[in-house]
């Protein structure tokens, strides 16, 4: 079976490298192209300055929009209380590096108290 070869938008990752971040956001939805269009912030453009001369980045950013460059690098994305580390891939353009990033874990009830039920209340507890 031959492996389908990524394309966003109908154009290819080399392609999209290639392009300026206006004529990205073109191809992005609404959400990504206003963004991109008020321009990027200082944390933003520090963290692309990073990932130029780096592999490893850390960042509290997580409001930063996936970009074609940024596709093959490692980052490790603040969520609150450590850094988590992600491998950029070409599927996750133009979305945000907190979505990857999650900020709660998945509760994991364990089995229920004394006085949780009506007939574990009854019990004697000593």
């Amino acid at each position: 079976m031959a492996k389908k070869e990524f394309s966003y938008r109908g154009k290819t990752i080399e392609e999209l490298k290639q392009l300026s971040i206006n004529e990205l956001a073109q191809l992005m939805p609404a959400r990504q192209r206003r963004s991109l269009k008020r321009g990027l912030t200082e944390q933003q453009k520090i963290l692309l300055n990073g990932l130029k001369h780096e592999n490893d980045v850390k960042t509290h950013c997580r409001d930063m929009i996936i970009l074609p460059e940024m596709v093959g690098k490692n980052i490790k994305v603040y969520n609150g209380k450590e850094f988590v580390q992600i491998a950029i891939v070409a599927e996750m353009i133009s979305h945000c590096l907190g979505e990857f990033a999650l900020t709660r874990k998945k509760v994991q009830h364990s089995a229920p108290g004394i006085g949780a039920t009506k007939s574990s209340a009854a019990l004697s507890v000593k």
